[in-house]
This record gives C-alpha cells, structure tokens and sequence, in this order.
C-alpha cells in the first residue's frame, strides 16, 4: 500500500521528546494498514549542541533553534509541541495560523484563558489538532471505557483518582530552568494540579462526563526556593500538593489526590470507579491490569477478579505481541499517534482535541481557585 508521509516538525527535545519520537517511529512497524506515515523532518530546541545530538540519536533529517523558523518551514505538516507549559499556546497558535496539524503535549495551557485562544486558532485554521493524554491509550484503561460505556457498571457513585510522587521533597532544589520548570509557577502555570492532576481529570472526564463543581486544599510545602535564571531565593508560586472533592454531571462523586511529597511513591496513579452492579479498578504500577467486580457473579464466587489485558480481542492488543505478553508506558504514546494517523484517513477528531481538552483546565482552574477561596467553585 502506498504510504502518504506526514513531516513532523518537533519542538522540544526532552523526556517527552523521546516518547513522542519513539512513537512515531514504531507506529508503522506494528500498525502497517494506516495509509500515513510519520516522516522525522526536524527537530527544534534552544540549544544547538544538545538539539543536533537528539536529532542524530533519533534520526531527525534536520534541526532548528528557533521555533517560528520551524513553522515557515514548507516541508513542515505538523508541528509536536512538546516545551514547557508557557510556549504551548505562542507555539499552537502560529502553527494553526501557519495551516499546520498540532500535535500539543498536556496541559493543553496553563489557563483556560489561554486554552480558550488556542481553541479559537485552531478551529478558525481547520487544523487536525490533539492534546497528548497517552493514558487513554493504555488498553486496560481502554478496556474499562468499553465496559463503562456498555452499562455493565450500571449507575455511577463514586471516581476516585490519585497520581502521587515524591521528588521535590528537597528543601535545597531549585526552582526553574532547565530541568526544573515545573516548580516555576511562570513556566508551568500550577504544580501538580496542571502535572499530575490533569491526567487524572481527563481521564474521568473520558470515563464518567464532565464535572461539575469541585472543592479543593493545595499546598506548597516549601515556600521559597531559589531560582536557577536569577540564582536569587524566591517565593514558590505552585502547589505541591493538591487534593478536591467533585460533584459529576451524572450525579456522581469524586475525590481527587496528587502530591509530590508522598515519600516512596515515583509514579502511583490509580483510579476506581464503582456502580450500582460493578466496579473498576486500575494502577499505573500493573498497567496491563484491570480489576473488576461484577455483583452479578454467583454469591460463592463474588468477588475482584483480575482481567490481564493482552488478549487479541482487547483495545490495541491485536497489533502487538500473543495474549499473556505485557506492554508498557511508552506504548501508550504509539497508540495515540496511530490513532491521530487513523483519524487523518477517516477525517474526523483525534480526542482530545484542544477544545475536549479544555475541559480539563477548566477543572484545573476551578481547583486552583477553590484552594485559594476554600469555597465551592463551579467549573
């Protein structure tokens, strides 16, 4: 089959780089039927040095060091935004102005201000557009929208979500720059509220409908910190910790967890969702697990049962290994880009889209605010 080749045109070559380019790169060895093709035309980053070593590494055909030379580029479809919170909106809107397809790493924006002008380019533009939550992707997560959406759970009472870690438990780390923006209120826009937490909103969003209201406590548990670009101390302006209760539009409640002080814990995110007939339950740590209990079940055999999602005829599974053989984190971020690639055929939305997304930093702002306020916000 004739393949159309999509020119990607990355900015930003860190962690997140890496993921997203390792997607691209194996979508076609394992999803051969999708008639578009990622081609790595370039790859931009501030530093030249460190930009031409990722682009060799990796097999980038060329590089930039500046992100709008990047967009004026012709041989340029889509442009991967995959930089610090603050130049997701610049970067996305002068791809959509410039007719180019955006591929933009999440938090879609630091505020729904921001969100809502990216929302508006891309649609006045008519440019395929997605937002990068990989753990959509992840087919035991997959499998546990099939089961929801199929009313097997049967009226929702309860989600309950939380993504803890533990690596800024560190008076003495430092706050911005290279490395480090995420503690830098400027750069990211929130701490682990718009880091961790939006991953976790967007998944209940994806699962169990919209929020409605939240009631949330943040806090920064080191107050100032010195900053990497001044060398000077300055106050800390994200949170370290957050937790919200929420009402959903379907009636159900919420609770919500995630901090970065959780000593032990390096990636824990977990979500449970329980119905009038069955419940779910899911942890980042045994990815290709789901578990389940079905109040259906014979009363001597009731009880969590654990379904290993590798089996051919789960989400994505078909394209990968024999049943019983796991895959992982990074396999997540294959899936979306053969997903974008599939919705580029079919011409139709790769969610999340900016504006699905969206919903998300609305969440994330209502959060925030109600930690400030100690009040109930409506999102």
């Amino acid at each position: 089959m004739s393949k159309k080749p999509l020119n990607i045109g990355l900015v930003g070559y860190g962690f997140m780089g890496r993921t997203h380019t390792n997607g691209y790169k194996r979508v076609a060895d394992f999803f051969p039927d999708l008639s578009y093709t990622p081609v790595l035309k370039a790859v931009c980053g501030r530093s030249e040095e460190k930009t031409k070593a990722f682009a060799e590494q990796w097999g980038y055909e060329s590089y930039e060091t500046d992100w709008e030379k990047l967009i004026a580029r012709d041989d340029i479809d889509a442009i991967d935004v995959c930089t610090p919170n603050d130049t997701h909106s610049p970067i996305s809107i002068a791809a959509a102005k410039a007719g180019k397809m955006i591929l933009c790493e999440k938090p879609v924006s630091r505020t729904t201000a921001e969100g809502e002008e990216m929302v508006d380019a891309v649609e006045k533009a008519g440019v395929p557009n997605t937002v990068w939550y990989n753990y959509r992707r992840l087919p035991a997560v997959s499998l546990a929208k099939q089961i929801i959406d199929s009313g097997k759970l049967g009226t929702i009472y309860h989600y309950r979500a939380n993504f803890l870690q533990d690596w800024t438990i560190n008076a003495e780390l430092p706050q911005g720059g290279a490395g480090l923006w995420r503690l830098d209120a400027a750069a990211a826009g929130s701490g682990v509220t718009g880091d961790l937490l939006a991953h976790c909103i967007d998944t209940a969003i994806w699962l169990n409908g919209g929020i409605s209201d939240v009631s949330a406590m943040t806090e920064t548990f080191v107050k100032e910190r010195m900053h990497q670009l001044t060398g000077k101390m300055e106050k800390v302006n994200i949170d370290d910790a957050c937790a919200f209760m929420c009402h959903f539009a379907n009636g159900s409640l919420g609770l919500f967890e995630s901090t970065r002080y959780a000593r032990g814990h390096k990636a824990l995110y977990t979500l449970e969702i329980n119905g009038a007939d069955a419940s779910l339950r899911w942890d980042l740590h045994d990815l290709n697990r789901l578990e389940m209990y079905d109040h259906a079940d014979d009363g001597p055999q009731r009880g969590w049962k654990s379904i290993h999602v590798t089996d051919g005829d789960h989400p994505y599974m078909s394209h990968w290994w024999v049943p019983g053989l796991s895959i992982g984190y990074e396999h997540s971020f294959v899936h979306q880009v053969a997903d974008f690639l599939k919705s580029l055929e079919e011409g139709k939305p790769c969610e999340p889209t900016f504006k699905s997304a969206l919903e998300t930093a609305k969440v994330c702002d209502a959060v925030l605010e109600s930690g400030k306020t100690r009040q109930w916000i409506n999102v």
